[in-house]
């Protein structure tokens, strides 16, 4: 079986991604890395191309044709992930928010610790965000504390991006059936894991804001999210089944 996979997505990230691949790769532990593309015409997926004949055995490729969300991207990655037979896949943006040093603690946190579910966690230690303006961290942070009160969720960074999940979770989650395509959709999965008895652990992590490229986030992404909770509360989850 394979082991580690690192699911990136991306949108216009030239000035990103062939740096964040290189250090990814850097790491001791053979990581692997999926790109899921959606059709940068800054010629992004180019790049990876380009890369893939450094690295043809641990870079790969998905390409899709214009912005389709963010949890159809990963839903495409972890059923990819799925069908070469790795066993731990990440999420991970292409900016240098999430220190790919950290993936070896997530890592960590599934083999060695038990987690089925690691999350790199900016708010599990008080709040840990570098160069995000006021107004955003404070909406960030609040955005979880409502998820965690709405959903009664004991996870601190409802809304992390950068985590890490086992195969034996992925598997039993019914990925059809996850309704959140943005911001949301982070929620969702954490939600739809926790319901389903597994255990999750928070790893303390450093936020950093993106030095280069740009944000995607947009106050539409946000109004999924706050009504999509308040529904998901009500929802029954269940077990995919075989």
């Amino acid at each position: 079986m394979l082991d580690k996979l690192v699911v990136i997505p991306t949108y216009n990230e030239k000035e990103n991604i062939e740096k964040i691949t290189r250090k990814v790769f850097s790491l001791e532990g053979d990581f692997h890395i999926l790109v899921v593309d959606d059709g940068s015409p800054d010629g992004t997926a180019d790049i990876v191309k380009g890369l893939q004949t450094e690295f043809p055995q641990r870079l790969h490729l998905i390409q899709r044709s214009g912005k389709q969300g963010l949890g159809t991207a990963y839903i495409t990655a972890f059923k990819w992930a799925m069908e070469k037979g790795y066993g731990y896949v990440f999420e991970m943006d292409a900016d240098f928010s999430h220190n790919p040093d950290d993936l070896i603690r997530l890592y960590k946190a599934c083999a060695e610790e038990g987690a089925d579910l690691s999350i790199g966690s900016r708010y599990c230690n008080g709040v840990s965000v570098i160069n995000w303006p006021i107004g955003r961290v404070v909406m960030s942070y609040f955005a979880s504390y409502y998820v965690r009160k709405v959903l009664r969720m004991k996870v601190y960074d409802c809304t992390a991006g950068f985590v890490c999940y086992t195969r034996k979770v992925l598997e039993t989650l019914d990925l059809d059936k996850v309704k959140m395509k943005g911001y949301g959709f982070q929620i969702e999965m954490k939600y739809s894991t926790y319901k389903l008895g597994f255990k999750i652990k928070e790893v303390p992590i450093i936020f950093v804001d993106r030095k280069e490229g740009t944000s995607k986030m947009s106050s539409g992404i946000f109004g999924e999210a706050f009504w999509g909770v308040i529904a998901m509360r009500f929802r029954k989850i269940r077990p995919k089944t075989q």
